[in-house]
């Protein structure tokens, strides 16, 4: 391969007609093979040489090809320079890449002749098995790291680059499509070619294969030398026992939490992260610390720190605190509150520092862990007594933002969108779109606000009943709107009754668990009793029943709650549910063909609604 006029196309095909409007479609054609994978190489070799190609290798694929007959120069002879360090550097070298990156310009066709190199119109590279070697067991970081490929990357990387010329095939499986494509077109106009379209497709595969490459690499030494929660973290297992490994890393940098105490699990970190992201944007929004109790990837209440009376402490199970309830405190107090059943093995999250307070309810709760900003020294030492020193204990790194795209992997296959980062404001329910309607009220704008923002980090479909500043009824994860509306609006109705004054009266017995409490008060307020006598055997004296006339009566002064949807209402039988249950405004997107129908119910009951401009899907 020496600096020579391109002229001439081997095999006969000089003879053909070519197209004079490219530089090089006359010159002799070059292809660089340097694999790992020698799988077809020699079908490829043949098919190279059969149009005349001129065949340059490195190293072992320059024997393997030679071996099989065939005329082939090595690396070495184009660079002037042998291979050194154990064959380490054989391919770095400006004939190379100069080769490879030469576009078809005059200043470039000038520095190559100058220069004395030629073009290389044809690169054949795959990479050292990284991936197959640290899978190995008792593979070492040395092994490791002599896999790591340094020349056949930027082979990859600069032909892929300049595919506008240069042809990059990367993959094995390619070798008899490319074949058949050259061929054809070397019969029909002497040019071993293939099209545009195939060079900008294996240039994409090119790009693919060292992305997953370095991601592999940094992967690998990212647990080998960062695994211990700075830019990694290891974890027990996936979503279930038999998902493994599993781990969380941040390839940007270290992790934007520390593990204060205990050991997340995958499914932890998902509530936690998402709990975070919302507690956050509830304290910005309402300009109050905020709290969520999370399960499964959506919340089973958040809430802001709004006052609560001595009623709601002792609803929410605070009256007996012993110390002054701190905002942060009334905040969880009435996240944990509001559906106490689905916060039973809950994950924490707040927007401030928690405080001895809140710390000390949290300790008398079952619940699997915490992420909070900061937490004060007393708050941190209750904590880490929680389940003989194994709660987990996450403290947020509070300035951490996340990229602006999401990626996320479904079933082998990679899906981007820009993260849901809306902000969610008093101002997105100005366009009320009912009439003869109360105007909606401080109050009911700051519960919009929980509601929806608790919608933007709950699993679709959704729908959220909100008051005082905190959700009281989640209906999650449902395939029908009025099935959401439903399941909300009972729970909803659930939280109200156990408001009821025979609730409030309700004496237990001094040994009996929180736990069982809430389960007994549950059962009691849905007349679901199944079991009376041992059910009355939790109390110090036999409850009166919890009629059905008890719960319509009292029903009957629920009144105020706000209700957001996370998409619009496609009927009105949505409306006549929220009616049921006390609600005197509604937020949700318009767009369904049935928008009349439904304001149109909403006045009827004198419900306002206010039609957003948002539909808040989440999975």
């Amino acid at each position: 391969m020496t600096a020579e006029k391109r002229t001439g196309s081997a095999s006969g095909a000089a003879a053909k007609k070519v197209n004079a409007s490219d530089p090089h479609a006359q010159d002799k054609k070059y292809a660089l093979l340097s694999v790992s994978d020698k799988k077809d190489l020699l079908v490829l070799a043949k098919g190279l040489a059969a149009v005349g190609v001129h065949l340059v290798a490195s190293g072992g694929t320059a024997k393997a090809i030679r071996d099989a007959g065939l005329s082939v120069s090595d690396v070495a002879d184009i660079t002037k320079a042998p291979e050194m360090l154990g064959g380490r550097v054989k391919t770095l070298h400006p004939a190379v890449h100069g080769g490879i990156l030469a576009q078809s310009t005059e200043k470039d066709q000038t520095d190559m002749k100058n220069r004395q190199y030629d073009y290389i119109d044809f690169v054949v590279c795959n990479l050292y098995p990284f991936t197959q070697t640290i899978a190995k067991d008792g593979v070492t970081i040395a092994e490791a790291v002599e896999e790591v490929d340094i020349g056949g990357v930027t082979l990859l990387r600069a032909a892929a680059k300049n595919h506008a010329r240069v042809t990059i095939i990367s993959d094995p499986s390619d070798y008899a499509a490319f074949l058949t494509e050259l061929k054809a077109n070397h019969e029909k106009n002497g040019s071993a070619s293939v099209s545009e379209e195939t060079r900008k497709r294996f240039a994409l595969k090119a790009f693919e294969m060292t992305a997953e490459y370095d991601t592999a690499i940094s992967g690998y030494f990212r647990e080998q030398y960062t695994g211990s929660g700075d830019h990694q973290l290891v974890l027990r297992y996936g979503a279930n026992p038999h998902q493994k490994p599993a781990q969380v890393y941040n390839p940007r940098g270290e992790l934007p939490f520390k593990v204060l105490a205990g050991s997340p699990g995958y499914i932890n970190l998902l509530d936690a992260f998402n709990a975070w992201a919302l507690v956050k944007e509830l304290a910005a929004a309402t300009s109050l610390p905020a709290a969520a109790s999370f399960k499964h990837v959506s919340p089973a209440g958040a809430a802001v720190a709004t006052p609560l009376t001595e009623d709601e402490k002792k609803i929410f199970g605070v009256d007996d605190l012993g110390v002054p309830l701190t905002p942060l405190a009334t905040a969880y107090a009435r996240a944990r509150g509001a559906d106490r059943m689905s916060s039973f093995g809950d994950w924490i999250a707040l927007s401030h520092t928690c405080d001895a307070a809140t710390a000390k309810i949290i300790s008398r709760e079952v619940s699997d862990g915490v992420i909070a900003p900061g937490y004060d020294a007393d708050a941190l030492a209750v904590l880490k007594k929680k389940k003989g020193g194994k709660y987990t204990v996450l403290e947020m790194d509070a300035t951490y933002e996340p990229p602006a795209m999401e990626t996320r992997e479904v079933f082998g296959l990679s899906m981007t969108q820009r993260r849901n980062d809306v902000v969610i404001t008093p101002e997105l329910f100005g366009n009320v779109v009912t009439k003869g309607t109360a105007p909606l009220t401080k109050d009911n704008l700051r519960d919009l606000v929980v509601a929806t923002i608790a919608l933007k980090y709950t699993q679709s479909n959704s729908v959220c009943y909100a008051k005082n500043g905190m959700t009281v009824g989640l209906g999650a994860g449902q395939q029908s709107r009025i099935h959401c509306t439903r399941l909300a609006g009972d729970k909803a109705d659930n939280w109200w009754y156990r408001h009821h004054p025979k609730v409030l009266a309700l004496k237990f017995k001094k040994e009996v668990k929180r736990a069982d409490k809430s389960n007994a008060i549950d059962l009691y307020v849905t007349r679901q009793i199944s079991d009376q006598a041992a059910w009355d055997s939790l109390f110090e004296t036999k409850p009166p029943a919890f009629t059905e006339s008890d719960q319509k009566e009292w029903k009957k002064q629920m009144k105020d709650l706000v209700v957001a949807s996370d998409a619009f209402f496609p009927f009105s039988d949505n409306v006549e549910r929220a009616a049921a249950s006390g609600v005197a405004a509604i937020a949700a997107p318009s767009g369904s063909v049935m928008d009349k129908v439904v304001i149109e119910c909403a006045e009827k009951h004198k419900i306002t609604v206010a039609h957003t401009t948002l539909r808040l899907f989440h999975h």
